[in-house]
């Protein structure tokens, strides 16, 4: 294997790799703005929340991905490179990705409770999951991108309109909004789980340096 198939695949050496991970890191970066910085809800904040929306999507999008991955470790035919380069690329390309998603409904869920919108928190949810399913069918079906609402907002509705008219987009659609949500339940569930770890490390941690700074102060 040449230098230069090496480096084609190392991570983010790829154009459409680095490409849709930005993709994917836009809502996370609306949703600290809209969900943890904004003080009221204003029209502003209104069109933000529909452009988050709109953009949501490249976050799961980033598993269907994985095909490229099928594709290059066809192409390398080198175990060693496939065991120790490809695959942790596409394991840290999914991770980052699918963590946006993760992330940013953390932040709605932040949000919601702290508006006394608890009871909103599901359903919020599921119906982000179903959004985003049906603007993964149609970036991988119709080959649209989120700023295609903007500029062909006919042939988009067309798309959507299509997409749950035929069986097999239907079933794509359907698939893919129940493995979004069974995958991040369970992501949901990892990342809670370490940010309660955390906490709980950096209680302990500062307890101690309070005890340690008491006990200095006795024998002083």
């Amino acid at each position: 294997m040449s230098w230069t198939s090496f480096w084609s695949v190392l991570p983010f050496s790829s154009d459409w790799m680095r490409w849709n991970l930005f993709l994917a890191l836009l809502p996370l970066g609306f949703s600290f703005g809209l969900f943890r910085l904004a003080r009221e809800r204003s029209l502003l904040w209104w069109v933000g929340v529909l452009v988050f929306i709109a953009f949501l999507p490249n976050a799961p999008y980033t598993v269907t991905d994985i095909i490229h991955m099928v594709e290059e470790i066809k192409y390398t035919e080198s175990l060693l490179v496939n065991t120790l380069v490809i695959l942790p690329k596409y394991i840290l390309f999914l991770l980052l990705g699918f963590g946006a998603y993760v992330l940013s409904l953390i932040n709605l869920e932040r949000y919601l409770k702290t508006q006394d919108l608890s009871q909103w928190i599901l359903p919020a949810e599921l119906a982000l999951h179903g959004l985003s399913a049906v603007g993964v069918a149609l970036g991988r079906l119709n080959r649209f991108n989120s700023w295609d609402l903007i500029t062909q907002p006919q042939q988009v509705i067309f798309g959507v309109i299509q997409n749950l008219v035929e069986g097999r987009s239907l079933l794509f659609i359907a698939v893919s909004t129940l493995l979004i949500a069974c995958l991040y339940w369970i992501t949901k569930q990892i990342v809670l789980g370490l940010s309660l770890r955390y906490q709980s490390l950096s209680s302990e941690a500062s307890k101690m340096g309070k005890d340690q700074k008491s006990a200095s102060n006795i024998g002083a």
